[in-house]
């Protein structure tokens, strides 16, 4: 195993969570160097407008703020690099790090922000619309269709949750269900059938996203009768879940079923004493910019309180 270097702080993926233990690290003089993913900027380079994220009074467009972001780590004095974190050994320490299928890095400490990624349907028009009435996260973009006619997919949980927030903000919220039954809580699809403004769709694929600059209408079709319907709306949400991306620590550290890294509550520390997780790669209840923010400078926080107690600066 041929090692190119050595790190005290390795930090993998950039978006808010990354970016966030990069200045703080940056600030702590640990000298972190940032592998920024086969995303850099993580989700938020998929979404148009933010405008929940503290500090920016007219609001961002997300590409625009992970520059701010990017080039905030860099003035600390952060080593960002464009490379794909693609096998990790965290057997013995210094802990060693492949990036790009070829060099090997050492790190005495490692920060995991490589985020999650939402599940699609695979539809051609879905990808083309996304940013344009298209979104995974209704939470940060359902403002925008206020007064509006939306359709949501999904039926879990996170599908009701998005349905109900969604119920408040627009005139009527169109559900699809793929099946007889939604899989949400009882509680959840309680409260969904008692909302007057959201119309449940059973049986229900998602043929098409529909129109040219921006979305117009979907087409739907009952996948036991076959008979398929187009809906008048303005937004398409997707709620069909979000996937960690966890997949080349599987094995290496702990990780609830769906491949959330697990962290001891209140902390960003995993299993491995060394070796931290923040943003959404370990989070999947709150999933927003700001949370992860925060959980990054935990991270780093945390890393630089454990080098000091091992002694190594």
């Amino acid at each position: 195993m041929e090692t190119i270097e050595r790190t005290h702080c390795l930090i993998i993926g950039s978006g808010p969570a990354g970016y966030t233990a990069a200045i703080y690290a940056s600030r702590a003089n640990l000298k972190p160097v940032l592998y920024q993913g086969i995303q850099p900027g993580g989700q938020l380079t998929i979404t148009t407008e933010v405008e929940n994220y503290p500090g920016y009074s007219d609001g961002v467009q997300g590409p625009e703020m992970m520059v701010d972001f990017e080039k905030q780590a860099a003035r600390m004095g952060t080593d960002i690099r464009y490379g794909l974190a693609t096998k990790v050994d965290f057997s013995s320490r210094p802990f060693k790090i492949q990036i790009d299928e070829e060099k090997w890095i050492e790190a005495d400490s490692v920060i995991i922000a490589t985020g999650a990624s939402a599940k699609w349907l695979g539809l051609e028009s879905e990808q083309r619309l996304n940013g344009y009435g298209v979104s995974a996260c209704a939470v940060c973009d359902g403002f925008f269709f206020r007064g509006k006619e939306v359709a949501i997919v999904g039926a879990g949980d996170t599908a009701a949750e998005e349905a109900l927030y969604l119920s408040k903000l627009c005139t009527k919220v169109h559900m699809f269900v793929r099946k007889e039954a939604m899989r949400a809580s009882k509680v959840m699809q309680e409260r969904v059938l008692k909302t007057s403004n959201i119309n449940v769709y059973w049986n229900t694929d998602t043929d098409e996203v529909l129109g040219d600059k921006h979305v117009t209408a979907v087409r739907i079709k009952n996948n036991k009768s076959g008979e398929t319907k187009e809906i008048p709306v303005s937004g398409f949400f997707v709620a069909i879940g979000h996937e960690p991306n966890s997949g080349i620590f599987r094995g290496l550290i702990d990780m609830d079923e769906a491949g959330y890294i697990k962290t001891t509550p209140g902390t960003s520390k995993t299993n491995i004493e060394g070796v931290f997780a923040s943003g959404d790669v370990q989070d999947k209840v709150y999933r927003q910019a700001v949370t992860a923010a925060g959980s990054g400078c935990m991270a780093a926080l945390d890393a630089e309180r454990y080098l000091s107690a091992k002694g190594i600066h």
